[in-house]
């Protein structure tokens, strides 16, 4: 009987160990989704030192925020997900105003990161144009939920839950499939 190698620490394990100050940790986690975060940043911002920037700030930001991670509320992918996503946000605001058309946002990029550009294909790809243009409004203009019910002309609640709707459909499209393996 042979042994089995150990197996590789789960992401919230890692999370409690950079609140433990362990940087390894940090490392691994970058491995993991640095990639993701990445694609993520260059669908919202396109400039790549701007995607790099933030990808880092919210490495660091999670670095010294790990012992705020509550495993009850969210899964790490989707906590550090979040925080990248709140310093793309950021950035936007803190641009020069850009008058770009929905769709010239929605316009394909090249990204070196083909994985991630498959995966966020994929998930939008289930959604519906009504809720495919909330969920860009929303995640890659930056608009905050009231904003989002003033320009669809939607009760704020109606917004509210096509979002989460969107969100759960996009998230049960990224989910492995039976015998697939997890990155």
């Amino acid at each position: 009987m042979s042994a089995e190698p150990p197996a590789e620490p789960t992401d919230e394990t890692l999370l409690r160990q950079m609140a433990g100050g362990d940087e390894a940790a940090l490392v691994e986690l970058h491995a993991r989704y640095a990639r993701l975060l990445t694609a993520l940043g260059y669908r919202m911002l396109r400039q790549r030192e701007d995607v790099d920037a933030c990808v880092q700030d919210a490495f660091m930001n999670a670095w010294r925020h790990a012992a705020r991670f509550d495993p009850s509320r969210a899964r790490a992918k989707t906590w550090l997900v979040s925080i990248a996503h709140h310093r793309f946000l950021q950035h936007l605001r803190d641009r020069p105003d850009l008058s770009l058309e929905l769709g010239d946002w929605d316009t394909p990029t090249p990204a070196p990161d083909h994985e991630g550009k498959l995966l966020a294909g994929r998930a939008l790809g289930v959604l519906d144009p009504a809720q495919r243009e909330l969920i860009e409004l929303a995640y890659y203009r930056g608009h905050s939920h009231s904003e989002l019910a003033a320009l669809t002309g939607l009760p704020l609640g109606t917004v509210k839950s096509r979002l989460r709707s969107a969100l759960e459909r996009m998230r049960g499209a990224l989910r492995p499939e039976e015998g697939e393996e997890t990155p």
